[in-house]
This record gives structure tokens, C-alpha cells and sequence, in this order.
């Protein structure tokens, strides 16, 4: 069992690796620095290997497939994430392994947006998209997370090994948080600080793809964590709709004793048993949310024990 793994998913970043693998071995020595390639046609694997991490692989496309990967393979009391484009100073490392290891943290987000961000990055709608991501999670989810979707982060060994990973692309960072969030995990942010690609790297991430992706997971997970929130939300919509289209036909009965448009009182009926369809739903899902994370609970003890008795054959 490493004491620090520092994890590195790479994809075509032959450029930037060696230089991010060397400050990592500088910065944390004591750490083992593991770079999973993801099909990369530039050598990074190659490089990796020549400037002393471990390297491993992972066929299928995608990070979250990636992390998944990573997650599975490595036991570790400390693990940090980083990517490998050389936008994350390897300085900071050393301050998010502390938290995790001496300050019981499940998850230290390197917060890039509290400093240099907006000025270092050269894509308007990336800055956008994480301001408007990082709004509706903390909304939602009623959290204060500086920054939903930064790939530099610190996590321990119960998260990393109960963390169920659904994504398969740059969605996974807005899954990590929520997870964190809604399992009622110690979350702590850093701010560090951010600088753009050197020229000759090239960012993989699609603004408008991956964005509606992103967009797509959290309205998922909002229906998933949420689920009486989510289904009361439409249950509400429901029932307004149909007390529009029914009180028009109650002031007619009213004034003329008479119903002339049965088939928008049929309709009105229909919409308003739709939203107690959805609010009993709601209500449903919410009971097996509450079981499923009296579930998460022993599963937490019996990860603890686990790492325990990895430590002891250390």
C-alpha cells in the first residue's frame, strides 16, 4: 500500500508529461507516481516510463473509464489526481496530501478559480461553463464548493474505494463532487493556482460536447440523489398546468351550470393524476435513497477495516 499515489490520466500529452512527472518526484519524493495512457499515439507512455513513473494502461476511451481504472488497481492512503498538460504546479501537493492524511479530508479540490484562472485561460466559454456548473451544484446540493470541475485534487482511501464511477468522460469531476457532497464527506478547498497550456499542447476537452454532457450528468445526478426534489419540481408543473386548464371549466359550471369542453376537463384530469404519479414517485425513490445510504454507512466501516489490515502488512 503506497503512502502517496499520485495519479496522472493521459491522453496524447507528450509535450507536458515529463516535465509533470519530474516536478511531481521532486515535490513528493516519497510518492509513486502512476501515468495511465488512454490510447495515446505521441509516445507519452514512453516518455512517462523514461522520466520514472509507473506506467499502466487503459484501452477503453474516456477519462471517468480512466479513474475507474485507477481507482480499482492502487491502494493508497493519499491519493492525488492531477492531469498531465502541466497546468496544475506539482507546489501544491504537498498541502493537499496533509489535509487527507493528517486532516481526516475525503476530498481536497484544488481551487482554480478563486485566483488565476479567468485571466490564464484563453476559452471564454470554458470559464462560462464552469461558473455556470458550479452555481447549480451548490444550489442544488446546498454545498460551497469553489470549483465543481478541477482535475487537481487530493482524496482518501475511503473514498477513492467507495466511490461508484458511472461517468465515462470530463463528466467525472462533476460526479466526484456530488458524491462527496451528498455522502456527507469532509471536502476542503485549496486554492492553487492555474496556468494555461504551453504552446504545442492541446486541450482534449470539447467546450460544447463535454459541456452538454456535463449538463446532462447533473441534471441525472440531481434525479438520482434528489429524487423528491426532482419529481416534486414536476409534480408542482403538472398540477399548475392542469388547475389552468380546469379553472376556466369551473367558472363556466359556475356561471351556466354547464360543462362545454369535456375534453379539456378530461385532459386537466389526466395532468393533475400525472403529478401524484410523480410526487408519490418522488416520495418512493426518496425512502430507498435514505436505505441505500444507511447501505453507503457500513459500507464506509467495513472500507475502514479493510485499510487498516492493508496498513498493518505494510
Amino acid at each position: 500500500m503506497d503512502k502517496i499515489a499520485v495519479l496522472i490520466p493521459c491522453y496524447n500529452e507528450s509535450t507536458t508529461i515529463a516535465r509533470v512527472v519530474s516536478d511531481w518526484k521532486k515535490e513528493l519524493p516519497e510518492a509513486t507516481i502512476y501515468v495511465y495512457d488512454n490510447n495515446s499515439t505521441d509516445n507519452t507512455d514512453q516518455i512517462a516510463r523514461e522520466a520514472g513513473a509507473i506506467v499502466r494502461y487503459e484501452h477503453q476511451q474516456g477519462k471517468g473509464n480512466v479513474v475507474r481504472r485507477m481507482f480499482r488497481e492502487i491502494d493508497a492512503e493519499c491519493y492525488i489526481m492531477i492531469d498531465g498538460d502541466d497546468t496544475y504546479p506539482a507546489e501544491y501537493g504537498r498541502m493537499l496530501a496533509d489535509k487527507v492524511l493528517n486532516g481526516n479530508t475525503d476530498m481536497v479540490v484544488g481551487d482554480r478559480l478563486s485566483s488565476t484562472y479567468f485571466q490564464e485561460n484563453k476559452r471564454p466559454f470554458h470559464n462560462f461553463g464552469n461558473s455556470i456548473v458550479r452555481l447549480f451544484i451548490n444550489k442544488i446540493f446546498k454545498s460551497d464548493i469553489k470549483d465543481i470541475m478541477t482535475g487537481y485534487r487530493a482524496f482518501s482511501y475511503q473514498f477513492v474505494k467507495t466511490f461508484p464511477i458511472l461517468s465515462k468522460g470530463f463528466e467525472i469531476e462533476t460526479e466526484m463532487t456530488i458524491h462527496a457532497v451528498d455522502k456527507k464527506m469532509q471536502v476542503d478547498n485549496v486554492i492553487i493556482q492555474y496556468r494555461d497550456r504551453p504552446e504545442g499542447s492541446f486541450s482534449k476537452l470539447s467546450t460544447y460536447v463535454d459541456g452538454i454532457k456535463v449538463l446532462r450528468t447533473i441534471f441525472r445526478l440531481f434525479r438520482d440523489y434528489k429524487p423528491l426534489q426532482f419529481f416534486g419540481i414536476i409534480s408542482v408543473i403538472l398540477f399548475l398546468i392542469a388547475f389552468g386548464m380546469f379553472i376556466p371549466i369551473l367558472f363556466e359550471f359556475y356561471s351556466t351550470g354547464l360543462v362545454s369542453k369535456f375534453p379539456t376537463l378530461i385532459v386537466s384530469g389526466f395532468v393533475a393524476l400525472s403529478a401524484l404519479l410523480s410526487l408519490f414517485s418522488g416520495l418512493i425513490l426518496e425512502t430507498m435513497i435514505r436505505k441505500e445510504k444507511q447501505s453507503f454507512e457500513l459500507a464506509l466501516n467495513n472500507t475502514s477495516f479493510h485499510q487498516k489490515k492493508l496498513l498493518k502488512k505494510k
